[in-house]
């Protein structure tokens, strides 16, 4: 683990690099112009062959030659509008480019922005995340201490350990997501759930296949029908006794699509191990929540199961009961995701929250309209909308608010049942949205398909190849607004 701590003046200070801010045109930052000062006019030289500007994006690391009490100094670019987004970035590329660097001090948390540190320390050890359990031979990161130092340094560290909560919560969603399907079975998933709520004090319920019949979550006994590993649902909750608000949050949690009978081409498969980041983001953020001891009610259920083809699964045309005794007609065995968030969003409505909140990667419709990095949000209460958004917002996370017409309600009607599983080719995001919404009542909801960010396509500042983690920060964030303590 990376050692954070506050350090002392800038000038007393010394060590193996510096990494200093540089605003566009080569602006000084807080700890550039004392550096810059020191390295003389021979900087000017260096920065020009390097192309470096101070543009957003652009790092350059420079040898200092002796002429600093540092080895290398890193130069940091920040651009000449800055926000915290943007700051998260430049950090995470800073924790990138000296993912080889045992000792960094830095003054990155004086730009002129409230929450600096927390998201310098969000972006830079969110970039040094690896996922290499599998690997022969790992290469993690090797940084062992950042420090920061000048200014406000003190107070910088103090929040940089409240980031690091939210820091692990997203390394735990991105780990149970990029772990492979036969390593994380309902079962398994459940005995994390247990293991989370020992070390954070949350009640956790675990239902077997027995109880989830017992308690009529028709849905989640669907899509299990044809897995050989049985189905398991989490309940966490988490009651403060100074709690000011409740959220229900509910995540898809399917930890291996195969499409069931309605198969999915081989290469539609490849990175089916990844459906169940709705129920990572649930893990991590409840227990985040709960380790900041922010004082807002939480219940966070997820339905775990895999959609396979075995003898006994769902065939198109079977009509299954959810939880609160609404029926669907299974047309496509491959929009599954929407069948087992039903049993859940109704199980979190008898709950009676201020606000539910649903994750999952529902849609490839969803994916198309938004791209690879932006997450779609459908609600039926305005001002439920408009918290998750601003949560959002502030976290870093890209989420868009999306229509949910009440005429497109017809392109779910079913012959047989309540309604159908699939509607027609266009509009399938908006389709899905408007299934769940017949399982949470009159309960103010947001539904947040994030089908595209929940895996992120490549590296880029501090997001890595693979599993995002993506929601956490959204769903802590979320919680510290409805708890009056953002």
């Amino acid at each position: 683990m990376i050692e954070i701590s506050a350090g002392t003046g800038l000038v007393d200070e010394s060590g193996e690099a510096l990494a200093v801010p540089v605003f566009e045109d080569l602006v000084w930052g807080p700890g550039a112009d004392w550096a810059a000062a020191e390295l003389g006019e021979w900087l000017d030289g260096y920065l020009e062959e390097e192309d470096f500007n101070g543009k957003h994006g652009e790092l350059v690391a420079v040898p200092t030659g002796g002429r600093l009490p540092f080895q290398n100094l890193f130069l940091v670019g920040l651009g000449e509008e800055l926000d915290l987004e943007r700051l998260r970035q430049a950090a995470g590329s800073l924790g990138r480019r000296a993912s080889r660097t045992v000792d960094l001090a830095t003054t990155l948390h004086q730009v002129d922005l409230d929450g600096a540190a927390a998201v310098v320390t969000e972006g830079f050890l969110l970039a040094q995340y690896r996922f290499d359990k599998y690997r022969s031979e790992p290469k993690p990161a090797r940084t062992e201490r950042l420090r920061y130092v000048g200014e406000r340094s003190a107070a910088a560290a103090e929040a940089a350990s409240r980031a690091r909560v939210v820091v692990d919560a997203v390394m735990l969603a991105r780990d149970l997501v990029n772990e492979p399907a036969a390593g994380k079975s309902p079962e398994t998933m459940a005995g994390l759930a247990a293991e989370i709520g020992r070390r954070a004090g949350i009640e956790v319920t675990i239902l077997d296949e027995e109880q989830i019949a017992a308690e009529r979550l028709g849905g989640l006994l669907g899509v299990a029908a044809g897995a050989h590993r049985p189905p398991r649902l989490v309940r966490f909750e988490y009651a403060p006794e100074s709690a000011t608000g409740f959220l229900a949050i509910v995540g898809k949690g399917i930890v291996f699509d195969s499409g069931g009978l309605s198969l999915k081409p081989a290469q539609g498969m490849e990175t089916m191990k990844t459906d169940m980041s709705g129920a990572a983001a649930v893990f991590g953020a409840v227990e985040a929540i709960a380790s900041l001891g922010i004082p807002v009610r939480v219940l966070g259920i997820t339905p775990l199961t895999e959609n396979m083809p075995g003898g006994g699964a769902t065939r198109p045309g079977d009509v299954l009961r959810a939880r609160n005794g609404k029926t669907i007609e299974v047309l496509n065995t491959d929009a599954e995701g929407r069948l087992v968030l039903a049993d859940g969003l109704a199980l979190a409505a008898e709950a009676e929250p201020d606000l539910i909140v649903d994750l999952a990667t529902l849609t490839g419709a969803c994916h198309v309209a938004l791209g690879d990095k932006i997450a779609g949000a459908w609600s039926n209460d305005q001002d439920g909308l408009d918290e998750v958004l601003a949560a959002a917002a502030r976290a870093g996370e890209r989420v868009w608010p999306m229509p949910l017409p009440d005429d497109y309600r017809k392109n779910i009607d079913s012959d047989v049942a309540d309604m159908k599983n699939t509607g027609p080719r266009y509009g399938g995001a908006i389709n899905a949205a408007l299934l769940l919404k017949e399982f949470v009542g009159d309960t103010p909801w947001v539904h947040l398909d994030i089908a595209g960010p929940a895996r992120w396509p490549d590296e880029e500042h501090y997001q890595t190849k693979g599993g995002s983690g993506f929601g956490v920060r959204t769903l802590v964030a979320l919680a510290e607004d409805l708890a009056g303590s953002s």
